[in-house]
């Protein structure tokens, strides 16, 4: 476990085989983005780099507001960087793609539509539900609800879900698109506590298994410690990568491990505050 300035990180050693599509690899080059605010230009992003190996899983912690989501946002396709290249396995990133997806912070589902409905929005758009290719959709849309574990509730309206079963519900909706990058902005920050443990916990099996790679912000120092193998650190807005820390730790993890407190007391000194 180590504190070091930014530098690409290889792969995990758990890379398994079974993954069906392998995971990203994402490369951030110098990128800087703001936006126009009263005729002026904001700054959110300020010359960053980082690179995402294939299936490697990397928590971003900072400040709030500092520029964090915009980022998954420019990684996502859904902005263009104001300078500097995003690039998927080593296309430039130029529009949203099935293979990158993003889950928000609130699960955003249709309430007109049964969680099986939700779900099957992404098949749905690409026209896979019709034709030819819509038995292989269907059995993709059923597989999706098994790997979160709501078949049972695949014809459920959203308000009959509790939020960790909702947030379920949304990285299911992602994963139906067997996605190569899973980019998360704060999936668990509106559950309470033990459903958010228990949803930490789910997420990291689901991605030992499967072994997409993962863009995870957050702001709990503690969940980007128990979850990811790299927690890169921002500073306040227009956000820069202070350091990242390098976590080896096995898993399952525990908050109170005493290797995860030390890399905790660093974690906090780089945000400038006290343990």
């Amino acid at each position: 476990m180590v504190i070091a300035q930014a530098t690409p990180l290889e792969a995990t050693k758990e890379a398994t085989k079974e993954a069906t599509r392998p995971g990203a690899r994402i490369d951030i080059r110098h990128v800087s983005h703001g936006f126009a605010l009263r005729g002026e230009t904001l700054p959110v992003l300020d010359d960053v780099s980082l690179t995402v190996a294939p299936g490697e899983f990397v928590a971003l912690l900072g400040p709030s507001g500092c520029g964090k989501s915009t980022l998954l946002r420019l990684v996502a396709g859904l902005e263009t960087p104001g300078a500097g290249t995003v690039e998927a396995g080593g296309v430039p990133v130029r529009a949203p793609d099935p293979s990158r997806v993003l889950v928000f912070q609130d699960p955003t589902l249709f309430p007109w539509r049964t969680v099986r409905e939700n779900v099957g929005l992404g098949p749905q758009a690409q026209g896979a539900r019709r034709g030819p290719r819509a038995a292989e959709a269907e059995a993709r849309i059923d597989a999706a609800l098994e790997r979160v574990g709501l078949t049972q509730f695949a014809h459920a309206w959203p308000h009959q879900l509790s939020g960790g079963m909702a947030q379920r519900a949304a990285l299911a909706r992602g994963l139906v698109n067997d996605p190569a990058l899973l980019a998360l902005d704060e999936p668990f920050g509106k559950l309470d506590s033990l459903t958010r443990m228990r949803m930490q916990a789910e997420l990291v099996a689901l991605w030992q298994r499967e072994r997409f790679s993962v863009l995870f912000v957050t702001h709990d120092v503690e969940e980007a410690l128990v979850m990811a193998r790299r927690v890169v650190v921002f500073s306040a807005r227009p956000a820069r990568i202070v350091s990242e820390v390098r976590n080896d730790a096995p898993y399952p993890r525990h908050r109170d491990d005493p290797a995860l407190v030390e890399l905790r007391r660093a974690v906090l000194a780089q945000l400038g505050l006290e343990a």
